[in-house]
């Protein structure tokens, strides 16, 4: 989808397109959602703090996100997608792979996808084709918005050889960073850097990984069902907060929100875990594993109240969370786990 939460929102209030608008919260801490393709233009983009990008575009129109909308308008892009394609991979909210190789002309059965969910939703869509999951996501972004995109393996290689590696979906900044260390600034040179030699600069596994993204190789497969593994809720505070008395509360409101979700989804998990940020950034994650799964108030609760007074923060906490895994586990031993990252 184009730009999907800020298409929802003009359609709510169609005065405002063709105009910078940004979807994001109001506090000093809060990032931008997304940003109108207007609002691109000067640099704002998903995760630019909202405070930068206030005074980057000080013309923007700021909208704070709407996530049960977002949620409600997502379920009918995919209902008007899978009329049309029996095998879809829903990927968050806005974004799915299609399976196109049961139709003769794929294309066109694209061309009709895209035709179908404009006309049902009034949101725009852009689509890539490609022999894989890789082609077909770099190809979708390619061209934005309203784009429409294929390539084979080998055009895709060619069209983004002077692109830099973190054009592609698993090259975070980090490893682009490294990359650019050893000298390889493009996907055309780190496609042709042998394997012994990302292998000894990036290890037996990760080097060869990389080598093969940048040559578009992906044997990934659609995955028609998705099982969640988990499901959390976290929220990151305006400021600081120290203390139990301060914390609790809203770790509270956090795990009851959790615990709604989990019960309306009739899903239940056997580990409880909560995590909690500091002011340096540092991130501390503590969790315990039940012999039963468990969704209700009560039981995940007492959990996470008691994880927390034993980690007791010893310094000022900018973000705290709580989470249920398990969901997709029947049995399991009764287990304690504690991780530190």
């Amino acid at each position: 989808m184009d730009a999907f939460y800020v298409g929802v929102e003009l359609r709510r209030r169609p005065e405002l397109r063709g105009k910078p608008v940004v979807v994001a919260g109001t506090g000093p801490r809060a990032v931008v959602t997304t940003a109108s393709y207007e609002a691109r233009q000067f640099g704002v983009y998903s995760a630019t703090p909202a405070a930068r990008a206030r005074v980057a575009c000080p013309q923007a129109i700021f909208i704070p996100p709407d996530f049960d909308s977002y949620r409600a308008r997502s379920r009918e892009v995919m209902d008007v997608v899978r009329a049309h394609v029996e095998r879809v991979e829903v990927v968050g909210l806005d974004e799915a792979y299609l399976d196109l190789s049961e139709f003769e002309r794929p294309r066109a059965a694209a061309r009709r996808v895209k035709a179908a969910v404009t006309e049902t939703t009034g949101l725009g869509c852009s689509i890539g084709i490609g022999p894989n999951k890789l082609v077909a996501k770099v190809a979708s972004d390619a061209e934005k918005p309203n784009g429409f995109v294929a390539l084979t393996a080998e055009q895709a290689r060619q069209r983004f050889a002077g692109e830099r590696p973190g054009l592609l979906p698993g090259i975070g900044p980090k490893t682009a960073e490294r990359l650019q260390a050893q000298g390889i600034e493009t996907l055309g040179a780190l496609a042709t850097t042998s394997d012994d030699q990302l292998s000894e600069w990036f290890g037996g596994r990760l080097g060869p990984w990389l080598g093969r993204l940048a040559r578009f190789e992906d044997d990934r497969a659609i995955e028609t069902v998705r099982l969640a593994k988990s499901e959390s809720r976290a929220t990151t505070f305006d400021y600081d907060l120290r203390g139990l008395d301060a914390l609790e509360p809203q770790l509270r409101r956090l795990t009851e929100e959790l615990c709604a979700t989990l019960q309306r989804q009739q899903a239940s998990g056997r580990t409880i875990g909560i995590k909690v940020r500091y002011d340096d950034f540092s991130t501390v994650t503590r969790a315990r594993s039940l012999a039963e799964p468990v969704n209700d108030l009560e039981s995940v609760w007492r959990i996470a109240l008691d994880l927390l007074r034993r980690l007791d923060p010893p310094r000022p906490v900018r973000l705290i969370g709580v989470r249920v895994a398990g969901l997709d586990e029947q049995v399991a031993d009764d287990q304690l786990s504690l991780l530190v990252r």
